[in-house]
């Protein structure tokens, strides 16, 4: 099989989805919120199955992770976009943890994407 490289967030948004991460996850202070529907995800019932950092050429702004994420308990998986700073967020300190420190999310699964 030939790896494609992606290079911007659509690209990586897009073949996540072909993987079934097909939620849009937004960022709350404790939790998770699926867009679209109520439900509320906290830090203990999801992994960060593997995450994507983009660096921008200069300009700090354009700086982004995509985070994709999976709830075996609720049974769906997602994407999460988020700049750069979490902790500079109003985010609960266990929410950091799990996408920082999540067992799922090592060097093996992280992936940088240079600018192109």
């Amino acid at each position: 099989m030939q790896m494609i490289p992606m290079t911007t967030v659509s690209e990586v948004l897009n073949h996540l989805n072909r993987e079934g991460y097909t939620v849009d996850f937004n960022l709350h202070a404790n939790c998770l919120v699926c867009h679209g529907n109520a439900l509320q995800i906290s830090p203990n019932d999801f992994l960060v199955d593997k995450h994507y950092r983009f660096e921008g050429m200069s300009d700090p702004g354009d700086e982004a992770v995509v985070y994709a994420i999976s709830s075996v308990r609720h049974g769906v998986k997602g994407t999460l976009v988020d700049g750069y700073g979490i902790s500079s967020e109003a985010l609960s300190s266990e929410m950091v943890q799990a996408l920082r420190e999540n067992p799922a999310f090592s060097a093996s699964h992280d992936e940088t994407v240079a600018p192109a």
